[in-house]
């Protein structure tokens, strides 16, 4: 009961990158479950900066029920600058508790679960609302970090097959150098430094870190666009399409695309449903109009991702145990 152990960061990553197809199968299953009620997913509270108005650090508490039975909260931060300096933009802990009890059970590092879930949720999604499959035509990733890259790998754990990657990035060594990352990896790619290209792609993805709307063309009929970013797209595209959320309330706020679309028209009429709701079958889509998948971030899909790397890591001898971490054991 008084455990608490430490996972580091390469023995997360390890075991995240050797499941993917597991990961995506449980942030499936966390969707299903958090639209069936068995989650609490409060909203993410923001840590802002005044003399930093690009960088903040965002804390992310849930708990999972279900099999999982764990509360917890992610601590993760966001400084855009540290990319100039060659660092990743984000570094993140997650703190697991036991549900019965209340006491911090484990402490994981958690750049890598969030990036894992992230892109686990686009594939989900692409896999939902493309029910035609992802095979041929061209990819778009307009963004060339971390999460974009770790939205490719999962794209393809879910048979995303196209005839060719376009890569944007504003920041050119970033677009070149994930282009170079998929070519290595047998998938056609190459760095585009023309957004109207990229924006013309079957499906395109956003993952930059934009903190408002660049992007006033709208998209055609049957264009997937991954809104992973959530602030790259004006509002008129944003009412333009089909639009399927991760969770309504905590996507429209902040002012994300969503968000900006409600303040423009007052109402969530253009909202179709949630990513829960393509899952089970209560909503569908149709190819009349392009279907942007825009998912806010679930602190509880960080909570399932990290207690399976956590369970992956204890059976593979990764956990280190912290001694004495609990000063007191007994009330007397």
């Amino acid at each position: 009961m008084f455990t608490f152990e430490v996972v580091a960061g390469e023995a997360v990553r390890q075991q995240l990158d050797q499941h993917r197809d597991e990961v995506v199968d449980i942030v499936e299953r966390t969707y299903r479950d958090h639209q069936a009620g068995e989650t609490i997913n409060p909203d993410s509270y923001f840590l802002r900066f005044p003399e930093k108005p690009d960088s903040r650090i965002i804390a992310l508490p849930a708990l999972l029920r279900a099999d999982v039975q764990l509360a917890g909260i992610k601590w993760i931060a966001s400084f855009p600058k540290n990319v100039a300096a060659g660092r990743p933009r984000a570094s993140a802990v997650l703190i697991l508790n036991d549900y019965e009890t209340g006491y911090p059970i484990a402490c994981l590092e958690a750049a890598n679960i969030s990036s894992a879930r992230t892109a686990a949720s686009a594939a989900v999604a692409a896999r939902a609302l493309r029910p035609e499959g992802l095979a041929g035509g061209r990819v778009a990733v307009v963004g060339g970090g971390v999460i974009a890259r770790n939205i490719c790998e999962y794209l393809h754990v879910v048979g995303c097959r196209p005839d060719t990657y376009l890569v944007h990035d504003i920041h050119e060594p970033s677009g070149k150098l994930l282009a170079e990352h998929l070519n290595e990896r047998g998938r056609t790619a190459r760095f585009t430094p023309d957004l109207d290209e990229a924006l013309d792609a079957d499906v395109v993805v956003f993952a930059t870190t934009a903190l408002e709307p660049y992007v006033t063309r709208s998209f055609r009929p049957g264009q997937l666009v991954l809104n992973v970013s959530l602030r790259d797209l004006a509002p008129e595209v944003v009412l333009g399409a089909h639009n399927i959320l991760d969770d309504v309330d905590h996507c429209l706020k902040a002012n994300t695309s969503p968000h900006l679309a409600e303040q423009l028209v007052g109402n969530r009429d253009f909202v179709d449903g949630t990513l829960a709701d393509v899952l089970n079958g209560d909503v569908t889509v149709d190819g009349s109009k392009p279907v942007i998948f825009s998912p806010f971030g679930l602190g509880v899909l960080d909570l399932a991702v990290g207690a399976y790397a956590l369970d992956k890591a204890r059976a593979a001898g990764q956990t280190t145990a912290i001694p004495g971490f609990f000063g007191e054991t007994s009330r007397w």
